[in-house]
């Protein structure tokens, strides 16, 4: 008990300096509160096992609870993975005039639902909206929070209480445990399916029309998986004439948002918004973050009639997209729009640099660290678009022992850097390494190596995270 009563006072440890430099940085009551947790973390270890108070340590703890209670969770990294949608990443990184756009919005106030033209209150559904519509050719357009909530909010604006048509080969679940079932039981809908597990035919939705008058059709994307082997749908301009036909609804859950055709960069063709509309379907919905290559957003095009119904509905408002959100993707599709997105949007440009490239910065990599090889390999699109096609590219081989904590190591610094194992080698690829983290990459790699006795050491040690930009 004579120990515990030689350890400091809140009020002494309050008055130290390192105390001083803490309430500077952290604040006082965070300060405050930790130092008072370390003391009775001390007080509880003395209680278990006597042993002689030791300010420093104690110190030492309350720099530890406050670093702890103060990191950020939601931090950069650097993705050397060669995923260019890596959805645990973030998905699409913005281009320089989207994060221009989200600052300039941000930093003060904007016409997010003010008409400067009448003076009076506007609305926020106006921003992107003609921008969507010029590159998509719809009547109407609406942006909401993510693509789930595009679907959710559609189907319960027009098919609450009422059939809903799908084939067995579209019920899907992707990332996160987001099931096609489940949002349309949340939605009231009732599910109807048709067709099997890998064949559905016209007439199968013929017939559930048939039997159940006015039900709406749903389409939906694959997502990350392929239907191949002995398996057949109807092409969507057959379905959108029969959904017609029968004076109802097709809806096409397009998913990942593509604007362009990625047939042009050596992968399968992916379904683009346009091409949808073209056949037939009365509205369509898909990601701002995936093939769009814009900000987490769902979007929904399609006839005015349909998308003014869905605008009125009560959900709309609770899913509704922010001011950040619509200026991000408003300078995204503004890329289209000047007909630059290959130049401007990071995922395209991911997507449509030439091998040659990546093979020079992957050579630049390999000559500064003095380590590793240079091999070739793939990339992947990722996000669920696009499953099992790969683009060829050069990767940077490590040849490290322990490459599993290798990775770990990786991960632990800052920047973080993710990357892959394969063949007992750590890979790095540059396609989706952004080359202005080119610098903070090498640096970190080359202190890793350095530890690890891999490469001779030298005076490079690690240096704070540089932006050029």
């Amino acid at each position: 008990m004579n120990e515990l009563r030689s350890l400091p006072s809140v009020d002494q440890l309050l008055q130290s300096p390192q105390a001083g430099q803490w309430i500077a940085y952290y604040g006082r009551p965070l300060t405050l509160s930790a130092i008072r947790t370390a003391l009775e973390t001390i007080r509880q270890g003395m209680r278990e096992s006597p042993l002689t108070p030791n300010t420093e340590h104690l110190l030492s703890l309350v720099e530890e609870n406050l670093i702890q209670w103060t990191k950020l969770t939601l931090q950069p990294v650097i993705n050397a993975t060669g995923v260019i949608l890596h959805t645990n990443l973030g998905r699409a990184p913005l281009s320089r005039s989207a994060l221009q756009s989200i600052q300039t919005c941000a930093s003060g106030y904007s016409t997010l639902e003010f008409n400067l033209a009448t003076g009076k209150r506007g609305k926020r559904e106006v921003h992107a909206q003609q921008f969507l519509t010029r590159l998509t050719g719809a009547e109407d357009a609406l942006v909401v929070n993510n693509n789930a909530a595009a679907v959710l909010l559609a189907l319960s604006a027009l098919a609450r209480r009422k059939p809903v048509i799908i084939s067995r080969t579209q019920l899907v679940e992707i990332g996160g445990g987001f099931r096609v079932p489940e949002v349309m039981k949340q939605s009231g809908a009732k599910l109807i399916e048709v067709g099997t597990t890998n064949r559905v035919h016209l007439t199968d939705y013929e017939n559930a029309l048939q039997n159940y008058p006015g039900a709406l059709v749903l389409h939906a994307h694959h997502s990350n998986f392929r239907l191949i082997g002995f398996a057949s749908e109807p092409e969507l301009s057959s379905l959108a004439q029969l959904a017609h036909q029968y004076h109802t609804i097709l809806m096409d859950d397009l998913g990942s948002g593509a604007l362009l055709d990625t047939a042009e960069f050596g992968l399968a063709h992916e379904p683009t918004v346009q091409e949808s509309l073209q056949a037939g379907c009365d509205l369509v919905c898909f990601s701002g973050d995936k093939l769009l290559g814009g900000p987490q957003a769902g979007i929904l095009v399609g006839k005015a009639e349909l998308l003014t119904k869905i605008k009125k509905h009560p959900l709309a408002r609770a899913v509704r997209a922010d001011k950040l959100c619509l200026a991000a993707l408003s300078a995204t599709l503004f890329h289209y729009i000047k007909d630059e997105a290959l130049s401007e949007i990071p995922i395209w440009q991911m997507i449509a640099t030439p091998p040659e490239e990546i093979h020079r910065r992957a050579l630049g990599w390999q000559t500064h660290l003095g380590f590793g090889e240079v091999i070739s390999g793939f990339s992947t699109i990722g996000g669920g678009s696009l499953p099992e096609e790969h683009l060829p590219t050069y990767l940077l081989a490590l040849p490290v022992p322990g490459c599993d904590r290798f990775l770990a190591r990786l991960r632990e610094g800052s920047p973080a850097i993710i990357a892959r194992i394969e063949n007992e080698q750590v890979l790095l690829d540059p396609r989706t390494v952004l080359p202005h983290q080119d610098h903070s990459l090498l640096i970190r790699l080359k202190t890793l190596l350095n530890k690890s006795n891999l490469i001779p050491h030298s005076d490079q040690t690690e240096e704070p995270n540089e932006n050029p930009d």
